[in-house]
């Protein structure tokens, strides 16, 4: 008998007999048959597997911990689930090799809702759980846990708690509720201000730790989270929670995570990762700025924050918040099914704390005078920058971070493109560039700028192309097309020679900055927080954000110019540069949210697209697409759109089926999935329901 056979046991096995062969394992004396989720992405093998418990392992291996078995002959990590007194398997059980930790890091709630989200994105549970527990850290684990006293409360919330509530009317009932243990649901319109939504939110916990359950809050960066970490320092004093981010390292985060799993904190924010934080006793989710792209997972099944939170609040019977400046349709939505209410300030409220907006959409305003055309700027922009700078900071978003990425030919006005050789090329091709000639092989990648003084570089093949001319006219100058943050600020500093410049984005982005004299240019969503708010603001290159392909496009527009406005003191002048005549424009304008979010969903229920009905879409080679159209058993309500080509290799076809066919249909997809991996299909089509880039 080998060792492997040593290993594998009867059914009968599993309970004692009066003599066992040498060898052989003991089982367990009490629930010796574990289930366990093995860590195994194949969705036709989605389902936990039963082994069996050596009576070694009794009491090591209880629900939630990490062990090792053997699976397909190899050995693999996996989490045990439950222990049962018998396996519906009638064949042989393999034993758990060993016990990883003694550390229970699934909780059976965190695993529901694994399995729950699982089944919602047509995903794997073993891709959920990748997504919800941490990476082991053993020095971590080992480490000696602290004595800390738990936080003492009367349940009363402490005199001023609702502050930051006192402008909504439906405000201080809902932390009322929050304190008595009950789970209101709400979408909150956030009146402007820099950290007021942190103060309200950190309200909230305050309200919710008062009747005794945890509190978890996701946001969608880590500027967000250094905020709200500030202000639940304050209101909740130290140690009564945890800040959770990618940039803390493995061992910090894990650490922390630890506090949150063993209850020696009972409240969380932190970004995507956090929304499957193991809080005891929870009661109250909230997620800020639902509208946010950070928000949606890049990794298999592709889950969103807002999707698995609204999940967790409806099987644990939490309260949950959705809160932002504008409003999402998702949100809108919840509220038309009254699974949410609104909690909204007073018109006569909102308009003495937003900025005053002034539109300007045409360029036949540019350059009254030198500065103004040094800057290219409409002059009402230009007076806005410079009346603004005599009382404090300004703000100047661009849509677009570099210096100029996309370039056209000065006198032709025809897009730049690549005139060098593709990096490879067919065998026998000579790679030169003087064969760069109509009529000859050529990149034709777009050109851009990285400075004043660069040459042109293609944003396709990486190449510096410094003998560039355009192949329809023969010119060698070229002009700005779109010009990004870094050229903006060039530009600016040569207009206020004696303010200084700041830029915000992906190379660097400033959490704040102070009261003095200064022009920051930030790109979308890194805009710094001022000290005291920024005096005026200039939203640049309004069309660059409302004309992209895009079905968000327009809420995309509006989400962020207000999270930008948000950041101005009451009262302060922003100029927006688009059509006044563009409903976005007219929702920043009035600073109305909720009607553009409102006749959103109804155009999008009108044309058949998310939220008002479940999509899903297919992606890879055309075969592959093909063929999985061909297999998949959709419902009957279901309609195909496509497949369209999404690039030279791969094709995409989207699935409709109404919002109460959204699971059937994650099943169907989740089912031809796992016929395609059971037969070991060369080509992968990738599944995601509900994704943000439909268009």
């Amino acid at each position: 008998m080998t060792e492997t056979d040593h290993a594998l046991l009867p059914l009968d096995a599993v309970r004692p007999a009066a003599q066992k062969a040498k060898g052989s394992v003991v089982p367990a004396p009490e629930a010796p048959v574990a289930r366990v989720a093995v860590d195994n992405p194949l969705p036709h093998l989605d389902r936990p597997f039963d082994y069996l418990v050596p009576a070694p392992l009794h009491d090591s291996a209880q629900p939630g911990v990490r062990v090792r078995v053997r699976f397909a002959g190899k050995l693999v990590d996996g989490f045990l689930l439950e222990r049962t007194e018998e396996s519906e398997h009638r064949g042989k059980l393999a034993a758990i090799e060993r016990v990883v930790s003694a550390e229970p890091v699934l909780t059976g709630e965190v695993a529901a809702l694994a399995r729950a989200v699982a089944d919602r994105y047509a995903g794997t549970l073993a891709d959920v759980l990748r997504l919800a527990v941490p990476p082991r850290h053993a020095k971590v684990e080992a480490e000696p846990q602290e004595p800390q006293e738990p936080r003492k409360t009367d349940g009363s919330p402490e005199p001023g708690g609702h502050q930051a509530w006192a402008d909504y009317p439906m405000g201080p009932s809902f932390l009322d509720a929050l304190e008595h243990g009950r789970a209101p649901r709400a979408v909150w319109s956030a009146l402007p201000g820099a950290a007021g939504w942190a103060e309200a939110i950190g309200e909230a916990v305050r309200a919710t730790l008062a009747g005794g359950r945890g509190a978890l809050v996701v946001v969608p960066d880590g500027k967000d989270v250094a905020l709200a970490d500030e202000v639940f320092e304050r209101l909740l004093g130290d140690g009564a929670h945890v800040a959770l981010t990618a940039g803390l390292g493995p061992a910090e985060r894990y650490r922390r995570w630890l506090r949150v799993l063993r209850g020696q904190a009972r409240a969380v924010v932190g970004t995507r990762a956090a929304m499957f934080a193991p809080v005891a006793g929870l009661g109250f989710v909230a997620l800020w700025d639902d509208g946010d792209d950070l928000h949606a997972e890049r990794l298999a099944p592709y889950p969103h924050a807002r999707e698995v939170l609204a999940l967790r609040a409806h099987r644990g019977g939490a309260a949950m918040l959705i809160g932002g400046y504008a409003r999402t349709a998702e949100a809108t939505q919840l509220i038309a099914t009254g699974w949410a209410r609104p909690i909204v300030a007073a018109r006569e409220t909102v308009r003495a704390k937003a900025p005053k907006v002034r539109p300007a959409g045409e360029d036949a305003e540019l350059a009254k005078d030198q500065a103004a055309r040094a800057a290219r700027l409409p002059s009402v922009a230009w007076r806005a920058l410079r009346e603004g700078l005599e009382s404090g900071p300004v703000l100047v978003q661009v849509p677009r971070r570099g210096y100029l990425p996309s370039i056209a030919c000065r006198q032709c006005r025809r897009p730049a493109r690549c005139a060098l050789p593709p990096t490879r090329t067919a065998p026998g091709h000579d790679n030169r560039i003087e064969d760069a000639v109509p009529g000859k092989v050529a990149c034709h990648g777009p050109l851009a700028l990285r400075s004043g003084h660069s040459a042109p570089y293609c944003r396709w093949c990486g190449r510096v192309d410094a003998a560039w001319r355009c192949e329809h006219c023969g010119g060698a100058g070229v002009r700005a097309v779109v010009v990004g943050a870094r050229r903006t600020a060039e530009e600016l500093g040569r207009a206020f020679p004696s303010v200084p410049v700041k830029t915000s984005g992906r190379d660097g982005v400033l959490a704040r900055v102070g009261s003095g004299k200064a022009l920051v240019v930030a790109t979308p969503g890194a805009e710094p927080v001022a000290d005291g708010g920024y005096s005026a603001a200039v939203l640049l290159d309004g069309w660059a954000l409302l004309g992209r392909a895009d079905l968000r496009a327009a809420e995309e527009g509006v989400r962020r110019w207000m999270n930008a406005a948000a950041l101005l003191r009451p009262g302060a002048e922003l100029v927006v540069l688009a059509d006044m005549a563009l409903p976005a424009v007219q929702a920043l304008l009035r600073w109305d949210p909720v009607t553009h979010a409102e006749r959103e969903l109804a155009d999008r229920a009108e044309l058949g697209f998310p939220p008002a009905v479940r999509m899903a879409t297919l992606t890879g080679t055309a075969a592959a697409v093909r063929q999985m159209l061909d297999e998949v058993r959709l419902p009957d309500e279901a309609q195909v759109l496509g497949p369209v080509q999404v690039d030279d290799e791969r094709e995409r076809a989207m699935i409709r089926v109404p919002r109460a066919s959204g699971g059937v249909l994650a099943a169907a997809l989740k089912g031809a999935t796992g016929v395609r991996a059971a037969r070991k299909a060369a080509d992968v089509v990738r599944v995601s329901v509900d994704p943000l880039d439909l268009i």
